[in-house]
């Protein structure tokens, strides 16, 4: 999961100095949000895809679970 952080590190500190080197600042902005924010956002959704799934089938297992157990209760 590390090297994971450190690549998104990496690739938002290019970006930042290729906005920094943008000759208006509306360039500037643009060129981070669309070379910089974006595509981390892009890969952090698509590589955090199977987490999601886990967790999720492990909330409804528990939330099947804990039904099953007020129902044996009654």
């Amino acid at each position: 999961m590390a090297p994971m952080y450190l690549i998104a590190i990496a690739w938002l500190y290019v970006a930042l100095l290729a906005a920094i080197t943008e000759n208006t600042a509306v360039g500037g902005v643009l060129t981070f949000i669309f070379y910089g924010l974006a595509p981390m956002a892009l890969f952090f959704w698509l590589f955090g895809t199977p987490t999601r799934r886990r967790r999720q089938r492990e909330r409804e297992a528990s939330g099947l679970n804990d039904r099953a157990e007020s129902d044996a209760d009654q």
